[in-house]
């Protein structure tokens, strides 16, 4: 089962935690500091909150898959399709280990592709495929 994931800045983490826990009915799934995600079953989606500055604002799109192979078959996908991509990169982002690829909209706005394959104690900054690092991954 595939789901898409939402990433959202959020001004303050517990404010969000608490609003978004009684929003979709479920509690936290990953908590760390300055860091939140739900995985919500209905409707299916991972939701990810990071604290930082500009609260409230996108901070990245995704879709998370079951397979690396999945990741695989989407950034050929992509690619063929003429999309710039970051190719596949095994690496550490959002306190987990993850196998993605990212590529941006037209107005920018980025999307990654990606497995969980375990957690990660840290968060790391991934680049994206016009050059640009993520926030996702970067502490406030």
């Amino acid at each position: 089962m595939s789901r898409v994931q939402l990433a959202i800045n959020v001004s303050n983490i517990d404010d969000a935690v608490a609003f978004y826990s009684k929003l979709f009915g479920t509690e936290v799934n990953k908590r760390k500091p300055g860091y939140a995600n739900f995985a919500i079953a209905d409707p299916p989606l991972k939701l990810v909150l990071i604290e930082g500055e500009g609260g409230g604002t996108l901070n990245h799109l995704g879709v998370e898959v079951d397979t690396a192979e999945e990741v695989v078959a989407a950034e050929g996908r992509l690619s063929t399709d003429g999309l710039e991509t970051t190719g596949i990169d095994d690496t550490v982002c959002c306190y987990a280990l993850k196998t993605e690829t990212w590529v941006s909209d037209p107005d920018g706005a980025p999307w990654e592709f990606y497995v969980k394959t375990g957690d990660a104690e840290q968060m790391t900054n991934t680049v994206l495929a016009d050059g640009e690092t993520a926030q996702c991954c970067a502490p406030a």
